[in-house]
């Protein structure tokens, strides 16, 4: 099968690998749609993310979607032919992070396109079968690779403990603001505020659940005035945080998804004297279900979120697709069926 391989920061090659075999719990895909994230473009650019070092070749690509192809020794015959779109997480399942439910906490997660373990830029992988979910034949697979990032703003969207009629503030109107902004309308959130200092992606972001966009500076004091219910930072920038906390209600829920600064000052008085919750997002945890519904329903759009399609030979050009600030998300196409 075919395989693109980051050999080392900034250098990618197709290369000719042996097919996967399924363990007895697996099942084989044939790749369909795989989602370009921020994390597959940090490790091309920079060739690590915090203690994770690409030190040796790696595969990219965890937003993945497909058909399954074979089975192992215990999963059905009957999943064959099935379209599923797969967590990415491989947890231990046997840790006490597991056993109470936080398996996104698990210490020996393994994670596609995560050193040392590969990711889904190839024709073919394997996937847990519990961890491979059916999705209806009217979604299609770059939908259906898009659950992922859903997962992230759904997964945001409970840690902010978001109720119908709450406001929400959202820092950042890329593809994951754009996924929380849609995930907090979906749990009843009726004003979604999304800054962003790009004007494209404030104009477009009130297509992807955004009551209001508003420009970090420009609008600076009508974010002041804000008293949110939650504010979610998809932007990982500091000024961006400590402006939204300071626009959080007393009682309020501040939510961390961007990756920014290791360190940043928080003003720890007024977090103290309003007693807003602050807390951080890493994966999610049982999303998938949740998000197939959503699609499904209509309550969620990801189809019109993707603005780029490149084949499995121009990952290199998926992962620079960013640099464009009429990107929204690139996806790549390994296979139609």
């Amino acid at each position: 099968m075919r395989a693109n391989v980051l050999l080392k920061q900034g250098v990618l090659e197709v290369q000719e690998r042996p097919v996967p075999t399924p363990a007895d719990d697996e099942v084989l895909l044939r790749v369909a749609s795989v989602g370009v994230c921020g994390s597959d473009v940090h490790y091309y650019k920079h060739g690590r993310i915090g203690d994770f070092v690409v030190d040796s070749p790696l595969v990219l690509g965890h937003e993945v979607s497909g058909t399954v192809v074979a089975v192992g020794r215990d999963v059905p015959e009957s999943r064959i032919g099935e379209r599923v779109a797969v967590d990415p997480q491989r947890p231990c399942r046997r840790c006490r992070q597991c056993k109470s439910g936080r398996m996104n906490l698990c210490p020996q997660m393994r994670f596609y396109a995560t050193p040392p373990v590969d990711g889904t830029f190839s024709d073919y992988v394997t996937a847990p079968a519990d961890q491979a979910f059916a999705v209806p034949e009217a979604m299609s697979f770059d939908t259906a690779a898009l659950l992922e990032p859903l997962s992230v703003g759904l997964w945001a969207a409970h840690k902010a403990q978001v109720s119908p009629g709450d406001q929400v503030l959202v820092a950042g109107a890329g593809p994951i603001g754009a996924m929380v902004a849609q995930a907090v309308r979906a749990r009843g959130a009726t004003d979604v505020v999304v800054t962003d200092f790009v004007d494209s992606r404030r104009e477009r972001i009130t297509s992807f659940g955004a009551t209001r966009a508003l420009h970090p500076v420009a609008d600076a004091e009508e974010i002041a005035a804000l008293r949110a219910d939650a504010f979610i930072d998809c932007s990982g920038a500091t000024p961006a945080v400590l402006s939204g906390i300071r626009s959080t209600r007393s009682g309020g829920t501040v939510v961390l998804v961007g990756m920014g600064a290791d360190e940043m000052p928080i003003p720890v008085s007024l977090v103290a004297s309003r007693e807003i919750s602050v807390t951080g997002v890493f994966r999610y945890v049982d999303t998938w279900p949740r998000g197939i519904e959503l699609v499904s329903s209509g309550a969620v759009h990801l189809d019109d979120m993707v603005t780029a399609r490149y084949p499995l030979e121009q990952v290199e050009d998926a992962l620079n697709a960013d640099s464009d600030p009429l990107s929204m998300k690139a996806v790549v196409v390994v296979s139609e069926s």
